[in-house]
C-alpha cells in the first residue's frame, strides 16, 4: 500500500524576498502593483502583502516588455491578452 504525498503550499514571498528573486527593488514591485500588473496573492494578519512564484515571473516579463513599452501600455496589453 502506497500513502500519498500530502501537498504542500506553494511558497509566499514578502515584497523584500521578491524584490531579491526578481532583481528589483521593492518601490519597482509598489509600482506593478499601483498600476495593476501584478497582484498580491494574500496578505498576512499584520497586512503584509504576500506573493506566490506567478509574481517573479510576472515581472521578467514586464521587465523584458519594459524595453519597448510603457507600464500604462504594458497593462493595456495584458488586459487585452487577458494575462
Amino acid at each position: 500500500m502506497t500513502s500519498a504525498k500530502p501537498e504542500t503550499a506553494p511558497p509566499l514571498y514578502r515584497i523584500g524576498d521578491l524584490a531579491e528573486r526578481a532583481g528589483v527593488s521593492r518601490s519597482v514591485i509598489s509600482t506593478y502593483c499601483m498600476y495593476g500588473l501584478i497582484a498580491e496573492a494574500e496578505r498576512t494578519p499584520g497586512g503584509q502583502r504576500l506573493f506566490d512564484d506567478s509574481a517573479v515571473r510576472r515581472i521578467q516579463l514586464i521587465r523584458d516588455l519594459k524595453r519597448r513599452y510603457t507600464l500604462r501600455e504594458i497593462r493595456e496589453i495584458f488586459i487585452r491578452d487577458r494575462l
